[in-house]
């Protein structure tokens, strides 16, 4: 449903990825289970920067799996500096994933129940899995061969019918369902992506236009604005990076590194364009891998208000 005051330049929910906190401390304690001194240096990282909003990725902290009292305390800390959690994002935990199926679609419905008990907007996942070896040796991890979805019709019917299960699910308690392109998943591509969203068939599960995500990869990939062009029409939810690009006019080799978003293949003055006049309206997250990220999202941050519409 469209919004009765749309958003605008300095209205526009924008948030940051957390890529720039270590998931596991110095002392070997994994940030989900963190003292909640770890916690307020976190979030006052995140207000040093410039943001308001974070969302929270599981591979930092669970929230389905965080005792009531944890949560409280760690909204608290949050709200001390200013800050608010619209989004949780499910990575690398598919429902089809082989021997982990049920545990990662029960894992998704509590997290579901988790986002609308911490009062959440947008519950996002995918279908990618964890890394391969390969992926975890790598420098960047685009740049190795990772987990494929199969070419499987049977395969493809069971994940949309999971995915619809969620996102029954999350409509209940009044959340979107945001799907994220990946390579080598079924929203590996424009078309399998919107098609799977299609057979998901539910007004509130969309697409996560991550097209970020298929430009980096280190072989022929499809055009930018052809991606775009198909997706944005489906987009509940928004990742946004970028990524230099170099490639061999035959095909032969292709080459990326993480950029600004101003200055990397993508023209996100013209894609912000598109979006807004195809009616998107959703939360914007920015994103970036290596370096200082946070510092990074919060230089995108400020590139993204200049394409939003004017107060």
């Amino acid at each position: 449903m469209p919004r009765t005051t749309p958003y605008t330049a300095s209205t526009w929910p924008i948030a940051t990825c957390l890529h720039g906190i270590p998931p596991v401390g110095p002392d070997g304690v994994a940030l989900h289970d963190a003292a909640p001194e770890v916690w307020d240096d976190m979030f006052a990282q995140v207000e040093d920067v410039g943001f308001s909003l974070v969302e929270l990725a599981d591979s930092h902290i669970r929230p389905a799996d965080l005792e009531p009292s944890r949560r409280d305390e760690l909204l608290a800390i949050a709200r001390s500096h200013g800050i608010e959690i619209p989004s949780v994002h499910l990575q690398r935990q598919s429902v089809i994933m082989p021997g982990h199926e049920e545990q990662n679609l029960a894992y998704a419905h509590r997290t579901i129940d988790a986002a609308a008990e911490w009062g959440m907007k947008v519950f996002s996942t995918g279908l990618h899995q964890p890394f391969s070896e390969a992926q975890r040796k790598a420098l960047w991890f685009w740049t190795a061969e990772g987990p494929k979805d199969p070419d499987d019709p049977e395969m493809w019917k069971l994940a949309v019918s999971r995915i619809r299960e969620l996102g029954k699910h999350a409509a209940d308690v009044g959340l979107p369902l945001s799907l994220e392109l990946y390579e080598d998943t079924y929203l590996g591509t424009a078309d399998s992506a919107v098609r799977f969203v299609q057979d998901v068939g539910l007004d509130n599960v969309g697409l996560n236009p991550d097209v970020a995500n298929l430009i980096r990869l280190h072989r022929p990939v499809e055009d930018w604005r052809e991606l775009y062009a198909k997706t944005l029409p489906y987009a509940n939810y928004w990742h946004v990076k970028n990524y230099t690009r170099d490639e061999a006019a035959d095909g032969s080799w292709a080459t990326s590194v993480p950029s600004s978003m101003e200055s990397g293949l993508i023209n996100y003055r013209q894609v912000f364009r598109d979006a807004i006049a195809l009616g998107f309206d959703g939360i914007i997250l920015a994103e970036h891998y290596g370096g200082d990220s946070l510092g990074m999202c919060a230089v995108n941050q400020t590139y993204i208000r200049t394409l939003l519409p004017k107060d």
